[in-house]
């Protein structure tokens, strides 16, 4: 079963539990069960890239001999992530105690009564963490899981080819003039500009950053309107579009995700890059190209700093799981200052506590903290609704076809506004 083809069946599977009633969860008996017990658990989470999950498992396990935890690794790739969360939650597997879930996963998860609330004696003190995070893991007004990592939108370009970063979209495009190669990366110079424009996951997020920086919105509050066809959203959707046309982004991109979009920025290919925090672990790294002659700041936007869309993802407790008792502890664990500054120094981890961006020692090292905390903190969260695999599905298509030049911007946010209004339908 392909990527694609799982998510139209979760989000087909999410409608019908919400259009049954079902949306306060339906773990039943299962989210009762294990619940004062504890012992060894099972910690499910994406692939290890950053290189925290040594320390983790160490540190945990050799202060609870009685209740060590086993990671498993999944894929790098996010679809392949939710196809196995879902597999296993569907048969309630109960080798699956803890597991990560990507904030824009949170209220589906929650809705199906995959993992249970964290309220009563699971409650978790908030008052540590960055709002943002804790909206993040919060579906129908209970924290449903605990913020692990938080993420925002970040603009790194070359220090060698331009002396401070633009704040606008215009001084982008102008800072590229006669330094760059238009319409693509190769030759002599670099391109322009580039996010990540394949048609999946990431593209929803770019395509977001620029609708939501000229005041256009996806999703009504409620989760379910469509609000997408408007002339504010036209005008952020014409920045990407124009981009491919113009040539300020090269047409490679439209094959770029995360680690194609780094490569090329890393090889010098690239003036600008949208990426998230992440990616300084690895430009800093050997054998980069452009190690020492890259800056990092917010992403620009139409008249001054632009919308980052909130990244990161949480962890949950499987309703299934045997041993909660011991689950919810790893979770406070995880939420330490031990965990998130590892997290941090090792991976260059976004943390979710508030206090860590500004605190000297890492901000005298991490320089860009700072402009971090600011993104995270104006960022716009992708739709928090239990169909987001169809509004994401909406999203990607239209503006794909868009940024290939199949169609018109205004004609996409047309078909993006219908097809999103048939998913939140339950169509």
């Amino acid at each position: 079963m392909g990527a694609r083809r799982v998510a139209a069946v979760a989000g087909t599977l999410s409608a019908a539990l919400v259009l049954a009633g079902c949306g306060g969860g339906s773990g039943g008996d299962s989210a009762a069960q294990g619940t004062k017990s504890r012992g060894p658990i099972t910690f499910v989470t994406g692939k290890d890239n950053s290189g925290v999950l040594p320390f983790i498992a160490k540190t945990w396990n050799k202060a609870h001999p009685d209740e060590k935890v086993t990671i498993k690794q999944q894929s790098d790739q996010a679809d392949q992530q939710l196809s196995d969360l879902e597999q296993h939650f569907q048969a309630k597997d109960p080798g699956y105690d803890v597991v990560t879930v990507d904030v824009v996963w949170t209220a589906e998860f929650a809705a199906r009564g995959w993992i249970i609330p964290l309220t009563g004696d699971y409650a978790l003190d908030t008052g540590k963490l960055l709002p943002a995070t804790v909206t993040s893991a919060t579906y129908n007004g209970k924290l449903v899981a605990a913020p692990y990592g938080s993420d925002g939108g970040l603009l790194y370009y070359r220090t060698d080819l331009v002396s401070k970063a633009p704040t606008t979209w215009d001084e982008l495009i102008d800072d590229c003039a006669g330094k760059t190669t238009k319409g693509t990366i190769t030759g002599p110079k670099p391109g322009c500009y580039a996010g990540q424009f394949a048609k999946y996951e990431g593209l929803t997020v770019n395509a977001a950053e620029a609708i939501n920086a000229t005041g256009g919105a996806i999703v009504g509050k409620d989760g379910r309107s469509a609000t997408v066809d408007s002339p504010e959203s036209a005008k952020g959707l014409d920045f990407l579009v124009k981009g491919f046309k113009d040539g300020y982004i090269p047409k490679e991109a439209l094959g770029f995700q995360e680690t194609q979009s780094l490569n090329a920025f890393e090889s010098g290919q690239l003036m600008f890059l949208r990426n998230w925090p992440y990616a300084v672990a690895i430009l800093d790294g050997k054998g980069s190209k452009v190690a020492g002659k890259y800056g990092v700041a917010p992403l620009p936007g139409p008249s001054g700093h632009g919308a980052s869309t909130l990244g990161g993802h949480n962890l949950g407790i499987s309703a299934y799981s045997r041993h909660k008792a011991t689950a919810l502890d790893f979770l406070k664990f995880i939420e330490s200052d031990t965990v998130q500054r590892n997290n941090l120094t090792v991976g260059t981890l976004a943390p979710v506590l508030t206090s860590m961006y500004s605190d000297p020692e890492l901000t005298k090292k991490f320089t860009y903290l700072p402009d971090l905390l600011k993104s995270i903190q104006t960022a716009v969260p992708r739709p928090i609704t239990p169909f987001y695999p169809g509004v994401t599905e909406a999203i990607e298509t239209n503006t794909y076809a868009a940024l290939q030049g199949r169609t018109s911007t205004e004609k996409a946010l047309k078909d993006m506004q219908a097809a999103i209004k048939s998913a939140t339908a339950g169509g």
